[in-house]
């Protein structure tokens, strides 16, 4: 057993950790735990052009609000360099469905929808069809979430 002083002491670094650690903000791309890769390194763009998810290369890579992102071909990198804002997904990426219940959330790169121009993911299949069934109103939430929902 320890000691009551080393004891008090650890504990009182654990909450002071604790306490830091959950005031922290979230980034505002999601990456996971792993790497810096925005859509765990899957096209941005080939969403749109090919609707369809599509592996990105290392080749065809840049760096945009903190987080790589990989691209199929040179043409795609050189879309996404030219209008980011047009190709990235919405809510930094984080799963939609989640933001817009206040939350944040992974990823799975291939349950994804483009509405009106704008490229939305989801965390899994049954988080999709959620999604999917109510899509209209919880972009309107979503959109209303966001960004406060990174400080929570």
């Amino acid at each position: 057993m320890y000691p009551l002083d080393l004891r008090r002491s650890l504990l009182s670094f654990l909450l002071l950790f604790g306490l830091a650690a959950g005031a922290q903000a979230a980034d505002p791309i999601y990456t996971s735990w792993f790497n810096n890769l925005a859509i765990k390194g899957y096209d941005a763009v080939a969403y749109f052009t090919e609707n369809a998810p599509v592996k990105g290369k290392k080749q065809w890579q840049l760096e945009w609000r903190g987080a790589q992102w990989r691209f199929s071909s040179a043409e795609n990198l050189d879309a996404f360099r030219a209008n980011p804002e047009k190709y990235a997904p919405q809510y930094g990426g984080y799963c939609a469905w989640a933001v817009a219940h206040d939350k944040l959330a992974g990823i799975d790169p291939q349950q994804f929808s483009v509405v009106d121009g704008k490229l939305y993911l989801n965390y899994n299949a049954q988080v999709q069809n959620k999604w999917l069934a109510e899509r209209d109103k919880l972009i309107i939430d979503a959109d209303r979430r966001w960004p406060s929902v990174l400080e929570r």
